[in-house]
């Protein structure tokens, strides 16, 4: 999971290198999205689309594998 949000978000954005995930162990499973702070808005999208639908794609892989993951995009 960790990595497919990774390379999503690093997609999105204009700055790559500057985008971390970290993987918080639990039921669920959090993944704290950082991106820089010029690149927020390029994450979230207009009235939070794109934010929306990172969540969907990780949770529907997440739901094939038997895990339950949560993503929060963190200032």
């Amino acid at each position: 999971m960790k990595e497919l949000l990774l390379y999503m978000a690093k997609n999105l954005v204009e700055h790559p290198e500057q985008v971390t995930v970290t993987e918080i162990e639990g039921d669920p499973t959090i993944l704290e999205l950082r991106v820089a702070p010029e690149d927020m808005g390029k994450v979230i999208g207009r009235q939070g689309r794109i934010a929306k639908e990172i969540r969907t794609v990780i949770k529907s892989v997440a739901q094939r594998t038997g895990q339950r993951v949560s993503v929060e995009i963190v200032d």
